[in-house]
């Protein structure tokens, strides 16, 4: 008894009151979050530190090369850099971000939400989308909260107020699109908690008309701002080589400078882009280019991209023709508006391309705060576009154009067809009974086989026959079956006179002119009659 008693199955403990089990997907999202801000980090590090080693004088040693790779992940997400050792002693802050140096944590948050979200086949527990969100959320929040506190400590310390509010903006913006795209994007109900009527409103089919009418006039900017500076830089190539040849004499400082050259291409297509609406870009705080003129500025630093600024003094026809960028863009935002159904009103339309201009003037608007920003203290505290006044022009070119445009396009595409169908009902009544009256029947017959030539003969009806007395008829005897011998049999023949089949008559009937010397082949008096055969009996 004693031995099966201690042998015997151990029974399990009785889960305790308020204790929870710890999911083990949830710890690996807070791990992919950490580890996507760490690669991030990382990928800066290695970078720095190539560059630290590869000049020949560094300022300063290896702790300085990191905390200026923290100082650029932090900028990378939009925050704003406060750099010290100045020769006024000023501080001078830096807050233009390298828009594509936003890339890199955006595309690798955005993986670590994706990773998260996926559920292996053998996977017991598959986290709900919030719970992916929250978790992948914390560990890069919280890698982000140390380096933020590991760069205040070197040459280019953050601020920490941008700081709170950047990293965790861009990290949910991207963790987010990347939930979202591991559920395969739905767009299902708003919350309940919104307004029922602007849950009625968001689902009508002229919202996504206006997004990606919006959508498509904004990159109608973009690309126009990227042909803009292109072409600056063509127009003034001696300049820019000399500027980039300038500035440092060994090879990794001209990599160090073409890299950032590289990653302030999406800022000058902006700028581009808001040179092209009017508005165009300070370069200081006294300093604004534009079509019509640009005043000069003279304590700008010398980069390559800043050497393919316009000439001093007013404006050329050839500034004044980046005007034709605007066009294109609002009618782009014109022509996405419309929708191919035909029930749609002009006013529907009218309106579905004014909600796409103000969808590109927001675009815009985002666009231009995010590729500005200060360079330094003084002349040098105004950069770039100013964000209200880019978005307010993008939308006064795309409304002006796109509205007309799009109710021109709607009108083109839902004009009525030219036909029958196309009348009222009355009309296509008395269409209907001309088209099978008899007069223009005979035209339409005479029209085709005036057509035809000769492929069609005039077939006149011969004359009755005379009348014959049934007394002069003589009888006729009937004809016995004829059966093939060694065959199968026959149906019965009947030959039954009265009907002259003669060739000959149909060909000398088209007229006098071709008459006929011989039948084309022997008349042919009776017809055969078939009669008809009994089914056997069942």
């Amino acid at each position: 008894m004693t031995q099966v008693t201690e042998r015997g199955t151990p029974l399990s403990a009785a889960p305790r009151a308020g204790v929870r089990r710890r999911s083990p997907a949830a710890a690996a999202c807070v791990v992919g979050g950490a580890v996507a801000a760490g690669l991030g980090l990382g990928f800066l590090a290695v970078l720095v530190i190539v560059l630290w080693i590869s000049s020949p004088y560094p300022d300063s040693g290896p702790g300085g090369a990191l905390h200026l790779a923290a100082g650029l992940w932090l900028l990378a997400h939009g925050t704003e850099l406060v750099r010290y050792d100045t020769l006024s002693g000023v501080p001078a802050p830096v807050g233009m971000t390298p828009l594509l140096l936003v890339v890199l944590p955006v595309l690798l948050m955005r993986r670590a939400a994706r990773l998260g979200s996926a559920a292996d086949e053998g996977d017991e527990e598959v986290l709900p989308a919030a719970a992916v969100f929250s978790a992948v959320l914390c560990g890069y929040l919280a890698v982000g909260a140390l380096v933020t506190v590991y760069a205040a400590g070197g040459p280019m310390s953050a601020d920490p107020l941008s700081a709170a509010w950047h990293v965790p903006l861009v990290a949910v913006l991207a963790a987010a699109a990347g939930v979202w795209g591991a559920r395969g994007r739905p767009l299902g109900p708003l919350p309940s908690w919104l307004p029922r009527g602007v849950r009625k409103a968001v689902v009508r089919p002229r919202y996504a008309l206006a997004l990606r009418a919006g959508a498509g006039g904004a990159l109608v900017l973009l690309g126009g701002g990227a042909l803009v500076v292109g072409a600056s830089l063509a127009w003034h190539g001696a300049e820019v080589q000399a500027s980039f040849l300038s500035l440092t004499g060994v090879w990794s400082g001209r990599f160090a400078v073409l890299l950032l050259a590289l990653t302030l291409i999406p800022n000058a297509m902006v700028w581009g882009a808001a040179y092209a609406l009017g508005p165009g870009f300070a370069l200081g705080a006294d300093a604004t280019a534009t079509p019509l003129g640009f005043p000069g500025a003279p304590g700008l630093p010398r980069f390559p991209l800043l050497e393919a600024l316009p000439a001093e003094g007013p404006g050329t026809p050839l500034t004044w023709a980046v005007a034709g960028v605007p066009v294109v863009a609002g009618l782009a935002v014109g022509w996405f508006a419309v929708r191919r159904a035909r029930e749609v009103s002009y006013g529907e339309t009218a309106l579905t391309a004014a909600l796409g201009a103000v969808v590109c003037g927001l675009a815009m608007t985002g666009l231009a705060a995010a590729s500005a920003g200060p360079l330094g203290s003084r002349r040098l505290s105004e950069f770039g576009p100013v964000w209200w006044t880019t978005g307010v022009a993008a939308f006064a070119w795309t409304a002006v154009l796109a509205v007309p445009v799009a109710v021109a396009v709607h009108a083109w595409r839902t004009r009525p067809a030219i036909g029958p169908d196309a009348l009222e009902d009355d009309e296509a009544a008395a269409v209907d009974d001309a088209w099978h009256d008899s007069g223009v029947r005979e035209i339409r017959w005479a029209a085709m086989r005036k057509a035809a030539g000769e492929l069609i003969p005039d077939i006149a009806v011969p004359p009755a026959p005379p009348v014959v007395p049934a007394d002069s008829v003589a009888p006729v005897a009937p004809v016995a079956p004829v059966s093939v011998p060694g065959g199968r049999g026959r149906r019965a023949v009947t030959v039954v006179s009265g009907l002259d089949l003669d060739p000959g008559l149909l060909a000398g009937a088209a007229g006098p002119a071709e008459a006929v010397s011989a039948p084309l082949a022997p008349p042919v008096v009776g017809a055969r009659v078939l009669a008809r055969r009994k089914p056997p009996p069942e």
